[in-house]
């Protein structure tokens, strides 16, 4: 059966290409456009190959990166300044008003801050600080009581 069908598509395949009406005009077209769908082809391919050449390349970077050994523990000015460079960033948040201590890897943030999600907020940025191992969060709104230890 798929045999019968292979030689009837050839069958008139041929009876396209070689009709004394258009049968030139189909093969010039033919001639025109199979080179071109081949080059468009094999460009899709390259690209392809680039794309997947440059995630394997991430993904091995990603690897390695992983694989590095991890960086000792910050001394405690250091974290310090680190977590207040983390911090800080956003306008939003009152320099001033805001200390940052920090001893073994444990993090203490005190002062006042002016809506109440910033204390959420800053107490996630400081976490995500490499080297950060605890924080203590004694940070409150303006014209509340400071929370004790």
């Amino acid at each position: 059966m798929l045999r019968l069908l292979r030689y009837v598509g050839l069958g008139a395949l041929i009876a396209y290409f070689f009709d004394p009406e258009s049968g030139r005009r189909r093969r010039a077209l033919a001639r025109d456009r199979i080179p071109a769908l081949l080059r468009r082809s094999t460009h899709r391919v390259e690209q392809a190959g680039r794309v997947v050449s440059a995630e394997a390349e991430g993904a091995a970077k990603k690897v390695k990166h992983r694989k590095e050994a991890e960086k000792p523990q910050p001394d405690d000015v250091t974290l310090a300044r680190k977590v207040e460079t983390e911090i800080f960033r956003d306008a939003e948040v009152p320099k001033g008003q805001i200390n940052v201590n920090a001893e073994n890897g444990t993090v203490v943030l005190r002062g006042e801050v002016e809506k109440p999600e910033l204390i959420k907020d800053l107490e996630k940025r400081t976490r995500k600080v490499q080297g950060v191992q605890e924080v203590e969060n004694l940070l409150h709104v303006q014209g509340t009581r400071a929370p004790t230890k």
